[in-house]
């Protein structure tokens, strides 16, 4: 090999290792389009006409925003069902997370946005995907109150008895988080019924029941001693 192409090669190789480290330390958002990042604007705004055309044109639409947003998860965080629906018919990934590491379901389960977890079930989403908390999307509708979203949730494949990093259950959430009101009744009861483990203590070891009779939740306090609550 001559002296000029050791040289090629040397600086060949410095390039590819400076173009290595950019990239482990780039961040979403770095290297979006400009067509990406007005399709990700224009589902935050809500102007269906102008994702309508974008998505037809081709743009990439699991590109994320320096948030680590893609254009579905700025569609769940409006609450914008229609371009939700353009997205997923277009092929949108349901699994990508976010920097708080959202992703479509688990943040449309922290929404309570039904109609759009409906067409995102169908997408067949990532049932193991946790948030930052450790949780599922079942354990912030639970405390959020999201009656129509937990019924929803409990006939899938979320665990209806996953833990999260504070060691609570959604049924843990539904009370300790909760005002003891009839949503939370509602919630309760509905966990319960989809096989809720009533016995499953927080780190200190305090159970729903007790939690429920420490906040005088009675109507609580009721349905997990008819769920076999000790």
């Amino acid at each position: 090999m001559s002296q000029l192409q050791k040289m090629t090669t040397t600086f060949t190789l410095l390039g590819l290792g400076v173009l290595v480290t950019v990239l482990s330390f780039a961040k979403p958002g770095m290297f979006m389009s400009d067509n990406e990042q007005h399709l990700i604007e224009a589902v935050a705004q809500n102007d269906l006409v102008t994702v309508r055309e974008m998505v037809k044109a081709g743009t990439n639409i699991n590109a994320q925003d320096t948030r680590g947003r893609t254009a579905l998860l700025a569609a769940v965080e409006g609450h914008h069902l229609e371009s939700a629906k353009v997205l997923l018919e277009a092929g949108a990934d349901v699994n990508v997370q976010d920097d708080k590491m959202d992703s479509p379901l688990l943040l449309a389960g922290a929404e309570g946005t039904v109609d759009i977890m409906k067409l995102i079930l169908q997408a067949k989403p990532d049932f193991t995907l946790h948030n930052r908390f450790g949780g599922t999307s079942l354990v912030p509708a639970a405390e959020r109150g999201h009656v129509e979203m937990v019924k929803l949730l409990v006939n899938t494949e979320v665990d209806v008895n996953d833990v999260n990093h504070l060691g609570w259950t959604a049924l843990l959430e539904a009370i300790v988080l909760s005002d003891g009101g009839p949503r939370h009744q509602q919630i309760v009861q509905v966990l319960v019924d989809a096989g809720a483990d009533v016995n499953i203590a927080d780190k200190e070891g305090v159970t729903p029941l007790q939690h429920a009779r420490q906040k005088g939740f009675h109507e609580i306090v009721e349905i997990l001693k008819s769920a076999g609550a000790p």
